[in-house]
């Protein structure tokens, strides 16, 4: 029997907004010069076979086929031949992230707003024993570039999507639109990960 992941949500919205100060586009820095313009997002409902009718938009190299945006890597982290079996993305898609214990892998910049809430992707793990952070890097009112961690996945023995994380980040808006420029870190330990079809949820698209 395959186990699913186990996902340890992080609400710390109170946290966070302490952390903020007030925004300044003058100081948005690199994550605001590299965001994705939220007007360009696509959208579609890759999770819907699991009961969630959201729209969602992929992030930038999110389905980690050859010739997407790279993520950037640190030692161990790389490419995989094997694709999550549902092809939510593409059909034709046969790739997926692939993260030894310790390394992580960090996304590109996009941009979020109040109507991006969370992130959702496929997740594989080596053992019960692995866990996967996830975290969300953000600019705070100095320009300085903060992580915050956003949830925990559990390892499982099998592919399966994870549950909603909310990004938290998205509170603060930094970008004409009340849009903020956001990047994702990947972490394993204990264990190896495979990881796939990574995308951003903006509710107000249902």
């Amino acid at each position: 029997m395959t186990l699913k992941p186990r996902i340890r949500p992080v609400l710390a919205v109170a946290a966070v907004a302490a952390a903020f100060l007030v925004p300044s586009t003058a100081h948005a820095g690199v994550l605001a010069a590299d965001a994705t313009n939220c007007d360009a997002q696509t959208f579609s409902q890759p999770f819907l076979p699991f009961a969630d009718p959201a729209q969602y938009t992929l992030m930038p190299g999110g389905d980690f086929e050859p010739g997407s945006p790279v993520w950037d890597l640190t030692s161990g982290a790389g490419g995989a031949a094997v694709n999550e079996p549902w092809d939510v993305t593409d059909e034709m898609d046969g790739h997926s992230l692939s993260l030894s214990s310790g390394s992580s892998a960090t996304s590109g910049s996009i941009c979020v707003g109040i109507e991006h809430p969370d992130v959702r992707f496929f997740a594989k793990a080596s053992s019960t024993l692995a866990t996967l952070k996830v975290e969300v890097l953000y600019l705070d009112g100095a320009g300085n570039t903060q992580s915050l961690t956003i949830g925990g996945v559990s390892g499982n023995s099998g592919w399966s999507p994870t549950v909603q994380m909310p990004i938290v980040a998205n509170l603060l808006p930094l970008l004409p639109g009340s849009h903020t420029p956001v990047q994702f870190r990947l972490t394993a330990t204990g264990g190896s990960w495979k990881v796939d079809d990574f995308y951003v949820d903006p509710y107000s698209r249902w």
